[in-house]
């Protein structure tokens, strides 16, 4: 494989013609530069009106490799040939140069530039790139590979060094002007010519555009300290995309996050962000905090907010994750509506970021993220609202990386390392590895948030001074649930295909009811429905027949074609003969939410029914109370509606729920029938 280096521009404050000089003391030996040992001029020509002068020099470096591999290759030292053709006229130096020692094994090739500065013509830029292809080497093609890259860039930033030291000396000798060429009178016309046909190449093709280029200078300021190579895979990644791509080019700090992303693996950034820039096109991502208005609900009830900034100077985001209602969330607003919500959230962290840089001069290009996890319990841990989380935390690893700086996570009770179980695997580890989690009052005094923030800064609810505006949640109304009748905004751009919750009408004499089909023993069905209206019996079934889909059309006028109910148990079928009853029925009331999960004996399907309840007493020896007659009457006109999600688990992985679940259905309430488990909350 072929390694590249392109080096951003370095601006030297100082004129084309003193830095010449100094360049020019670099030969033939330069003590500062240990491994450049010497060099001779192998040929040197001027143009006639002397504007242009090209030297050949052979320079002898000692390569500083094991003493085995040196004698292997049956050499101590290794030759470089390079050729400068310096235009006074033009104030430009270039420089080739390419290696005379097994030429034929490895093949080095470097082009260094200095021309005066497009914006200020006192001033002096210099460029650099280079290519490593090592076709053999003894079979240590690696192992020479490494200790070449790693040379290489040790002493690219030297080169500066040992330039402006050489400034320096000129300085201090008292040598702070050297006058610009000047053409002879009498040849004028000729120098024009000569001068014209020697620089075409070097202006027309070595120098692109100076817009296109990055000043180290800027990168220091903006983007922070970066290697040598890091500068390279930026350099060379941003004219790739200036190149070829055809869309919006992304921020250099943006690019910059992609590649700190994949270790400054220039292929693999590519690829990443490639991707994430046609998603941000798809779902025009870069317009979303002007079209995005969060609703009046997530704004009263998502406990999240931006506050000042850490000490660092990164901007400070506070999420109040124990008191918000993420289940309740979920199911009022739908996941589409919270992921924008926080797609935008990190669109506006990366507007501050550039805030900040400027207000405080120098790069902040991450954000710090406070979790205040107070009130986390079971409930945090119900399945879907996991599973949102998930895929939330996958697209913005996708898109954002790199982009949170540090996570502080305080208050952290029993249940956090559940949740961190499931959440972590999916959680990139350079994100993972910023993470600072205090349990109970661990994060006061020494060692906690005040070594992250300032006092005055440290919310009042963690025991600070400062005022916080943080929404404090609350549970969601659960008459704010989302319905299919109330789908989500549709002129939202979807961004995720698929959705967690279904929901379903139940009439009298009509239930609702989903099949599974289970290939082995030992599987796991777990669901999770809320009852929006009406009061209905839950029930499980199993056959080793497979039902037949029969869709129940609705007769009456008041009847809603969304969510109708599905029928699968024949009505010709004999319980105890065609199929049996897993479970004992359980009544579900209006307004209540059922989580509970069925380990599989047999293989086959299985049939989870809703049907309406009737409070009617079925048993002939007592009569009904007339207040159950009048809900009998009540009920009997209308439907019962219901939302409900359900999922097959391999037994061995919902070993990793069952614990945390039992622990739930302790502190909740519980009801146990046989292999299932039920828990009701209000």
């Amino acid at each position: 494989m072929v390694q590249k280096y392109q080096s951003p521009v370095r601006v030297y404050k100082y004129p084309f013609e003193l830095v010449m000089a100094a360049y020019e003391k670099r030969f033939p030996t330069c003590p500062e530069i240990p491994v450049f040992l010497g060099s001779e001029i192998l040929q040197e020509s001027k143009s006639d009106d002397g504007a242009v002068h090209i030297v050949e020099r052979s320079c002898k470096l000692n390569v500083d490799a094991p003493r085995l591999l040196k004698k292997i290759a049956g050499v101590e030292y290794v030759f470089f040939i390079q050729k400068n053709t310096v235009n006074w006229k033009e104030r430009t130096l270039l420089i080739e140069a390419h290696n005379e020692t097994f030429a034929n094994r490895v093949v080095v090739l470097e082009t260094c530039s200095y021309s005066v500065h497009p914006e200020n013509e006192e001033w002096t830029c210099f460029e650099q790139s280079a290519s490593l292809d090592i076709k053999s080497f003894f079979g240590f093609e690696n192992t020479v590979e490494k200790i070449a890259m790693k040379q290489y860039t040790a002493n690219i930033k030297r080169g500066k060094e040992v330039i402006e030291h050489y400034l320096k000396e000129l300085i201090s000798q008292g040598i702070t002007f050297i006058p610009r060429w000047t053409p002879p009178p009498a040849t004028e016309s000729c120098i024009s010519s000569t001068s014209t046909r020697v620089n075409s190449p070097l202006s027309c093709c070595f120098l692109p555009s100076p817009a296109d280029k990055l000043d180290a200078d800027y990168i220091e300021r903006y983007l922070g300290q970066l290697t040598p190579m890091q500068e390279s895979c930026l350099i060379r990644l941003r004219q790739w995309l200036q190149e070829m791509h055809k869309g919006k080019i992304p921020k250099d700090e943006h690019i910059l996050r992609f590649l700190r992303a994949r270790d400054f693996n220039i292929d693999k950034a590519r690829e990443m962000l490639c991707q994430s820039l046609t998603w941000r096109k798809q779902y025009q991502v870069d317009y979303i905090l002007q079209t995005w208005r969060p609703p009046s609900l997530l704004e009263e009830y998502y406990t999240g907010g931006w506050h000042y900034q850490d000490k660092d100077g990164r901007p400070l985001y506070i999420l109040r994750l124990g008191q918000m209602d993420t289940k309740g969330l979920v199911k009022a607003l739908g996941e589409e509506s919270l992921l924008r919500h926080v797609l935008s959230i990190n669109e506006e962290g990366q507007k501050r970021c550039e805030e900040n840089t400027n207000l405080f001069g120098r790069p902040i290009t991450s954000w710090t993220c406070l979790v205040d996890l107070e009130g986390l319990n079971m409930r945090h841990l119900w399945r879907p609202g996991v599973k949102a989380l998930l895929r939330i935390i996958e697209v913005v690893e996708d898109n954002y990386p790199e982009t949170l700086g540090r996570l502080l996570i305080v208050r952290a009770p029993r249940v956090f390392p559940v949740l961190w179980t499931l959440v972590s695997p999916f959680i990139n580890e350079n994100t993972r590895q910023k993470f600072l989690i205090y349990s109970g009052n661990n994060y006061q005094g020494p060692g906690g948030l005040v070594d992250y923030l300032d006092k005055d800064v440290i919310p009042d609810f963690l025991g600070g001074e400062c005022m916080c505006n943080v929404p404090e949640g609350g549970l969601v109304p659960k008459s704010l649930y989302q319905t299919d009748e109330e789908p989500e905004n549709s002129d939202h751009i979807r961004l995720w295909t698929e959705t967690i919750y279904h929901s379903a009408n139940v009439l009298k004499g009509a239930p609702h009811e989903i099949v599974v089909e289970i290939l082995e023993g030992e599987s796991v069905i777990t669901w999770d429905f809320d009852i929006l209206k009406g009061d209905v019996v839950f029930c499980l079934f199993h056959s080793k027949r497979a039902p037949e889909t029969s869709r129940k059309e609705a007769t009456s006028s008041s009847a809603l074609t969304a969510g109708d109910n599905m029928q699968l148990i024949d009505k010709s079928w004999v319980l105890g003969v065609d199929y049996s009853r897993m479970e004992s029925p359980l009544v579900c009331r209006e307004g209540e939410s059922i989580q509970g999960s069925h380990v599989t004996r047999w293989p086959g399907f299985y049939v989870l029914q809703w049907k309406m309840h009737s409070s009617l007493p079925c048993s002939g020896t007592s009569l009904p109370r007339v207040d159950d007659v009048l809900v009998s009457l009540q009920v009997s006109s209308h439907k019962c509606k219901l939302m409900y999600y359900f999922e097959v688990l391999a037994s061995k992985d919902f070993r990793v729920f069952r614990a945390p679940h039992e622990s739930f259905w302790r502190v909740f309430g519980s009801r146990s029938f046989s292999a299932a488990k039920h828990t009701r909350s209000e």
